[in-house]
């Protein structure tokens, strides 16, 4: 009898080494649970590119180990009370991109793309201690997220390209942006190219426009202040048009830093620019138009005024993104 426990411990031990030990089904496991996340992640993006998720899907595909993919995740608010317009243009974009990876040659199950909306998932933004929105963040297949998995959405923008080089700098997966096919431009040039033809052959016996200095001087300093307030960089880059503080409720038209800016900020320059220019004109015409002197000293009243209050606009909008510049033209 007393053999008996001794052989039961040794056919114990004998089973255990068959089964490759704890650490073995333990591995098993790990295994069986990141198969089926990922088949479930797969699942999903079959159906839709971005993937939306709550609190339990969140903690359970993307906090919660084992991992061997990456998330991309946009935290927004996209309800129409919460008035979010910068998110509703972010996600136009993050969408695109989403469709870019889900639809190419290259589609693996090494990344995912996800959403959480505030509304759908607002413990999420609690435990990220989470405060704006939009935010995208990277969730690496191994290890916590790092400073720059957090994408720099104020300096960089949210156009599709912008967001592909960052995802690719975090996670190695180079996404070609494919866009939707835009016929605004075509249709606007052929409804250009209309106009002019209908005023060719409606005067085409007299085609003294075409050589009308002052309409060809106009399109050319239209041109110029659209390029001088920045609307190539807006191009470029996708910035959002305005930023509304969660908090407060403020909105802010101007950015605070010196290396970016909003869309509603160019528009403001564009204005400030063009006022300085039309008091400019007016200053102009006051000293070498052939008018009488009342009229003449009127004009140059009104362009003086406009150049000093637009300029000193312009100042101000320039002190607000150089903090600490000295110089002011008038205080406002």
């Amino acid at each position: 009898m007393a053999a008996l426990p001794v052989s039961m411990l040794a056919l114990v031990l004998l089973l255990l080494a068959g089964c490759g030990g704890p650490g073995a089904a333990g591995q098993r496991r790990k295994e069986m649970v990141l198969s089926e996340k990922v088949n479930q992640l797969m699942e999903w993006a079959s159906k839709r590119s971005v993937i939306r998720m709550n609190g339990d899907k969140f903690r359970r595909l993307v906090k919660a180990p084992p991992r061997n993919y990456s998330v991309i995740v946009m935290f927004t608010a996209l309800q129409p009370h919460r008035q979010c317009v910068v998110c509703k243009q972010a996600d136009e974009e993050y969408q695109i991109l989403a469709n870019s990876w889900r639809y190419s040659s290259a589609f693996t199950n090494k990344i995912f793309f996800a959403m959480v909306d505030f509304d759908e998932g607002s413990d999420v933004f609690q435990m990220l201690n989470m405060n704006s929105a939009p935010t995208f963040m990277n969730f690496p297949a191994k290890g916590k997220p790092k400073r720059g998995d957090t994408y720099e959405l104020q300096v960089r923008g949210f156009a599709a390209e912008q967001l592909a080089r960052w995802v690719a700098d975090r996670t190695d997966v180079h996404i070609r942006v494919i866009r939707p096919p835009n016929y605004a431009g075509p249709l606007m040039l052929g409804l250009l190219l209309a106009v002019i033809g209908g005023l060719v052959y409606l005067r085409g016996s007299n085609l003294d426009f075409l050589y009308n200095k002052t309409g060809w001087a106009f399109a050319a300093l239209c041109f110029a202040l659209a390029m001088t307030s920045g609307q190539m960089w807006n191009h470029i880059r996708g910035p959002p048009y305005a930023h509304k503080n969660p908090h407060t409720g403020q909105v802010n038209y101007i950015h605070g830093s010196s290396q970016a800016q909003f869309v509603a900020e160019t528009h403001i320059v564009l204005l400030f620019n063009g006022g300085v220019t039309l008091g400019m004109v007016l200053l102009h015409e006051a000293a070498t138009s052939d008018m009488d002197v009342g009229k003449r000293k009127i004009m140059c009243i009104a362009g003086i005024g406009l150049v000093v209050l637009f300029f000193s606009w312009l100042l101000s909008v320039f002190r607000s993104k150089y903090h600490g510049y000295p110089y002011r033209y008038v205080r406002l």
